[in-house]
Formats: C-alpha cells, structure tokens, sequence
C-alpha cells in the first residue's frame, strides 16, 4: 500500500470572501497588502470580487506571508473576525432563511462538504452540548493555525449571528498549542479557550438547534432547500470522500470501526467495503491516511507528547503508532516533528 501521506489530492478552491478582510488587516498592520500579495503572486485586485476563488494551498502561502511580513503571529484571527454567514455568498444568505438553527448550520455544512475538499466540517450534539468543528484535511497544508483561527472566530460569529447576539457559544477550541500573546483571543471571544484540542471549534447548548429564525421567508427557505439537495446529489457521488471526513471526525472521537462508519451510512460494513473497492480504495487505506494526516497536524501544531497524540488516534500503545507513523512517513513521530520544526523557522529566517 503507497503510504498515506502520498494520497492524490485535487485542487481545493475557496472564495476569497473567506478572507476578504486581509487587505484591510494588513494595512492596519503596517503593511503593504499589494506588496505581500505579490509575494506570492497574487493581484490586490482579486479581493474586488468576493466571488474570486483561490487554491486552498495558496491561501496558506498567502496567510504564512502575511504572518512573515507583519510579524504578527494572529493574524488569521483579525481576519476570521470579520468574516460570517456573508462569507460564503448565496449560500449563506440563503442559510440565514432556515426555518431554524440547526437546519441552517446543516446546510452550510452540506455547502462545504459539496464545494470544499480541503476541510471538514460538522456538527454533533452529545448530552447537552453541541459542537460545531471545523477540521483541516488537505495534506501538507501551510499556515493551518492562522486558517483555524480564522474558523473559530468566524464559527463564533455565525452562532451568535443565528442564535442572537445575546447568546455567546461557551468555548472556543484551537488545534495548536497555547500562543504566547493570549490577550487577542481573550479579547475577542470572552469564553473559555482551549488549545491543543484535537479540532477547531466552538461549543454551545444544544437546545439553541432548536431555536426558529426570525424573518425567514418561506420562499426563500424552499429555493435553499432545493440547493441543498442538488448539493447533497453531488456529494453522494463521491463515496470515499464522505467517509474520509466521516473518519477525520470520528477517529478523535473514537468511533472510527468500519462497522461504526457504515452504520453512520445505514448500510453494513461488507457493503462499505464493496462501495470502497469499486471507487479504487479500501477501508483501512482510507483510515490510515486520516490517521496520519491527523497525526503530522497535531504533531505540527500541538505540544501533545507522542502518547496523547497516539491514544486520540485510537492505538492502544505509543509503540505501535510510532512503527505505524515511521511507516507512513519514512520518519518516527518525534524525528518528523522535529524535521517540521526546523524546515518552519528556516522559512521564516528563524
């Protein structure tokens, strides 16, 4: 079997208008926004329509940048700011005639699941919590802690935006280690934050899903409804893709069993493995890949020791992820991480 982290990926866009604020952060910065566009090829002018679509992998290029240039280390975090439901265009207009909270945040998911292969996102309830997470799926991604922060802050406004302005999510989670300079994020979320986490998110009640949306017009909510099912046709084309990000939230929680993600799809797990090898793959090569690309962010973006990062990924011992990762990666965790480590701060002239 190649190994995981060698999985063929396609090009991953996404609207401008999920950063259409760094023009302005980065002159509020001191910095010169056509300036550090043009360090990595782009043109001021693509911020002129929020329409504009950009590769995933550059918008990272684009955000590390960002950081290098203005010395700022939250920067994502300005940025997801000001971002919202109008981030995402028709889409989330039409999101905001839902006839409820939790359908609308269910049809912005079934929007990125469509349209957006990079990432993963969802939303699960257990007890009386709900979770609305966001995670990082493409391989080899730049700057994923300035994107996550952008998320978090971005999810956090989209709650509030849905559920009034008097309701604030409970807490805040980033898949990174503690920033040195706290106050920014303290700042803006006034909840409790919590680092290390193993996706990025924000908590609330989960009775808010219930919650009806005011001035949701009735025509308005049938024309999204029937996007979202033309959406939803789409996805269903892709099998191996939905369980891939099935799999990248179900591996942390640990329900990641072939038998656990089938019934997630109301079908045995002899039929997941049939849809499976017909789409050219198989179940435990899909689990793997996810395993690893889940361990190389942590061990990128975390200060998790190799036993906490095993243990979330669902191996009993710390030696039996090691000979697994060394496997995937032609490195041990700690020499990978280490390797990351130094290719970063020589990025940034450390």
């Amino acid at each position: 079997m190649p190994r995981a982290g060698n999985r063929p990926t396609t090009l991953t866009t996404v609207r401008i208008g999920t950063v259409q604020s760094l023009p302005s952060v980065l002159r509020g910065l001191g910095a010169d926004p056509a300036e550090v566009l043009a360090d990595v090829g782009l043109k001021l002018e693509l911020f002129d329509n929020p329409d504009n679509l950009v590769s995933f992998a550059l918008r990272g290029r684009l955000l590390r940048r960002c950081v290098e240039r203005t010395g700022c280390s939250h920067v994502g975090l300005l940025i997801g700011q000001d971002g919202g439901l109008h981030s995402f265009g028709l889409v989330g207009a039409l999101v905001k005639h839902a006839p409820d909270v939790g359908t609308a945040l269910r049809g912005l998911i079934t929007y990125m699941r469509a349209y957006v292969h990079g990432v993963s996102m969802s939303l699960s309830v257990e007890n009386s919590t709900a979770l609305f997470s966001y995670q990082i799926v493409e391989s080899g991604s730049l700057a994923t802690d300035q994107i996550g922060d952008g998320v978090v802050a971005m999810m956090f406004k989209i709650v509030r935006e849905l559920c009034g302005r008097d309701r604030a999510p409970w807490e805040a989670y980033f898949a990174h280690g503690k920033p040195d300079n706290l106050s920014p994020y303290r700042k803006y979320f006034r909840v409790p934050l919590t680092f290390d986490a193993e996706y990025y998110a924000v908590s609330f009640p989960a009775r808010w899903l219930d919650l009806p949306l005011d001035n949701a017009d009735p025509e308005l909510r049938r024309l999204l409804q029937r996007q979202i099912g033309e959406l939803e046709s789409k996805f269903a084309d892709d099998f191996p893709e939905q369980v891939r990000r099935v799999l990248r939230t179900g591996i942390p929680a640990g329900h990641s069993s072939a038998e656990q993600v089938a019934a997630l799809f109301s079908i045995h797990s002899r039929t997941l493995h049939r849809r499976l090898i017909a789409a050219g793959t198989g179940f435990r090569e899909l689990l793997e890949q996810e395993q690893f690309e889940l361990a190389s962010q942590m061990l990128e973006n975390t200060t998790l020791g190799v036993r906490q990062i095993a243990s979330s990924l669902g191996y009993a011992r710390a030696d039996a992820f090691t000979r697994a990762y060394r496997r995937w990666s032609g490195k041990t965790p700690v020499a990978w991480r280490a390797s990351r480590a130094k290719e970063t701060n020589s990025a940034i002239g450390v």
